[in-house]
């Protein structure tokens, strides 16, 4: 599976650098079956990045591809971490005495975590162990858990009941992680079983606030659960295109980058 990722992935590259070429061109670059290029082709029109017209391929965006939508909350926590840091430090100043927060899963809402204030008068509710064990330390902090099945890939607590729970809460303020951002898209996660949480506490908060270091730009993952502009608040690093920040303006969206 891993050799298909990786023809792929340079089958896109050819295809951007070409803008227009024939399946029988890539197949030869490639060295592989013209039926076979046709089938990953497939796989890039599901996903957007490519079309077809009169036997040519054609690149239609500028999304970073990335196929295989393993994710491992350790692996995350190895990247970007300097701007994961920046990010939750920036988020923490938002928060102030009496709010009422949701901290969605993910390493950058960890670093959010990390940086709040321990002596605020402050509900959170979390559903994740490495959050949870972050907010323990803090012992001012009024605490809501929603339990459930636990992921091991994301840390993360799901159910029945635990959408309940959340359902049954009201928060100000609401700070989600993603996976991919991408214009068309959308915002995406890497696991299906995310879906439904997310959803819930969309639904649960008065501001909702995206966390996201700059490589989650431009980037598609398997799950979809959130326009762009359903956000009230966009939090990221200078790493950002002068195109995405133009583009977060003309939605009338908020955006810090530090």
């Amino acid at each position: 599976m891993k050799k298909k990722f990786e023809r792929i992935n340079q089958l896109l590259d050819i295809i951007k650098s070409e803008k227009n070429i024939s399946v029988k061109e890539l197949a030869a670059l490639l060295e592989v079956s013209e039926m076979t290029i046709r089938r990953d082709i497939e796989v890039l029109k599901d996903k957007g990045y490519v079309n077809t017209l009169y036997g040519s391929v054609i690149y239609t965006g500028t999304t970073s591809l990335n196929l295989n939508d393993s994710y491992h909350l350790g692996d995350a926590k190895g990247s970007h971490n300097e701007e994961k840091a920046r990010i939750g430090a920036f988020a923490a100043t938002l928060v102030e005495n009496g709010d009422i927060l949701i901290i969605d899963t993910g390493s950058t809402t960890e670093a959010l975590a990390r940086s709040l204030n321990p002596d605020l008068d402050i509900t959170v509710l979390c559903y994740n162990h490495n959050i949870l064990y972050i907010l323990l330390q803090k012992p001012n902090i009024n605490l809501i858990f929603s339990g459930g099945y636990y992921h091991s890939n994301t840390q993360m607590f799901e159910s029945r009941e635990g959408l309940s729970l959340i359902k049954s809460t009201r928060a100000t303020k609401v700070f989600i992680s993603a996976a991919g951002i991408h214009k068309s898209l959308g915002v995406t996660c890497a696991n299906n079983y995310e879906i439904a949480t997310k959803h819930a506490i969309f639904n649960s908060s008065v501001d909702k606030i995206l966390l996201a270091d700059s490589s989650k730009f431009s980037t598609v993952k398997s799950s979809w659960f959130a326009g762009v502009e359903d956000f009230d608040m966009i939090i990221t690093d200078s790493g950002i295109s002068p195109e995405w920040i133009e583009y977060l303006q003309d939605l009338n969206i908020p955006l810090h980058v530090v």
